[in-house]
């Protein structure tokens, strides 16, 4: 299980770089819309034929996505069930540029709807209560 959580650690350092990287041109999101173009199209580089969007308005954001993702690759090489490897890898890396974005920003995965055990991986997006 040591090369596993070796391998985890450095996969959730390089995507800490990336957004790093990625934030140091100002970015702010202040509608979904620009969570929608910036976080899934730009940071994440999802091509938009690959992004269902379940719902799409002025407070909330559901996509279902099923873009070729590194993530589930090192979890199908690793022999690792996805929702821990997204748990340990990508979901910390997403708070936090979400939060650069826009501290209002909540982050939430829907692990009873994620790859491979079904077609797409779903995310929610939303203001946090009482702001916008």
């Amino acid at each position: 299980m040591a090369v596993e959580k070796l391998s985890l650690a450095l996969a959730r350092t390089i995507f800490y770089l990336k957004g790093f990287i990625w934030l140091l041109k100002r970015r702010r999101a202040y509608s979904m819309q620009d969570v929608l173009n910036l976080f899934y199209m730009d940071f994440l580089n999802i091509d938009e034929k690959h992004i269902e969007i379940v719902k799409l308005d002025e407070n909330e954001l559901i996509t279902r996505c099923s873009n070729p993702c590194p993530i589930l690759e090192l979890a199908k090489r690793l022999n690792l069930d996805t929702k821990y490897v997204c748990k340990e890898v990508s979901e910390p890396v997403c708070r936090f540029v979400l939060n650069k974005l826009n501290p209002r920003l909540v982050f939430e995965r829907n692990y009873e709807h994620i790859r491979p055990h079904v077609e797409s991986c779903e995310e929610h997006i939303y203001w946090r209560r009482g702001e916008k």
